[in-house]
């Protein structure tokens, strides 16, 4: 058995690999987890013990093949989730993380096929990100930071890089969502900034921070 503690630094060290493709240092899964360093190092030795992850010395931690199905399956389940309380339980897209964390941890393999068949199988969820499919594949699309596109382009919110409540509120307060319209105006030369046009309508200044957390095409 695997416990929801050690399932939460299996996704953890995922999701930092997958940022800096390389193995993970203990400091990175220390912030992550917000615990301290030899916390970490006793996990990593549990998790080790258990076959989940390669660990050396200096040279950091590899999630194993098992480990690595372990937390593609959280990943999952955690997406699955934020979709069905977003499209069936009504609620907005900065509520759900936190419960999603919850229930990601679910056990049921059974419940987990329903709920992606009863959800009609979707390849992304609330924020954009792709859901793995019950085999741990995820699905490819081409997108680009909105930081990156020249000025005179139209371009569709595809996603967003940070799930943050105050982030989240902040774009629903510009009203940008999945699949809103911006036109990229000018960029202000000094901080990158943008000038950007919202759904042909308003038009509004986000900084080159935001710009650099939306994913569009």
């Amino acid at each position: 058995m695997i416990t929801q503690t050690e399932e939460n630094y299996l996704k953890a060290i995922y999701k930092i690999a997958e940022k800096e493709k390389k193995s993970v240092g203990t400091n990175a899964i220390s912030a992550q987890m917000k615990t301290t360093a030899a916390s970490v190092t006793d996990m990593i030795k549990r998790l080790s013990e258990k076959g989940l992850v390669n660990y050396q010395k200096y040279k950091g931690v590899n999630l194993t093949s098992v480990g690595n199905k372990h937390a593609t399956n959280l990943i999952r389940k955690h997406r699955l989730w934020e979709v069905f309380l977003v499209d069936k339980l009504n609620f907005r897209w900065e509520q759900v993380h936190d419960i999603a964390e919850q229930m990601e941890h679910i056990v049921s393999d059974n419940l987990i096929t329903r709920l992606d068949a009863f959800l009609g199988h979707p390849r992304f969820d609330p924020h954009g990100d792709p859901i793995p499919n019950a085999e741990g594949k995820f699905t490819i699309r081409v997108q680009n930071l909105l930081s990156d596109i020249s000025p005179n382009r139209k371009v569709n919110v595809l996603g967003v890089k940070e799930h943050d409540s105050p982030f989240l509120e902040y774009l629903n307060s510009l009203k940008i969502a999945l699949g809103t319209t911006l036109e990229i105006l000018e960029i202000i030369p000094f901080d990158k900034s943008m000038k950007i046009r919202i759904n042909d309508s308003q038009e509004t200044i986000i900084s080159n921070k935001v710009a650099q957390t939306l994913l569009v095409r």
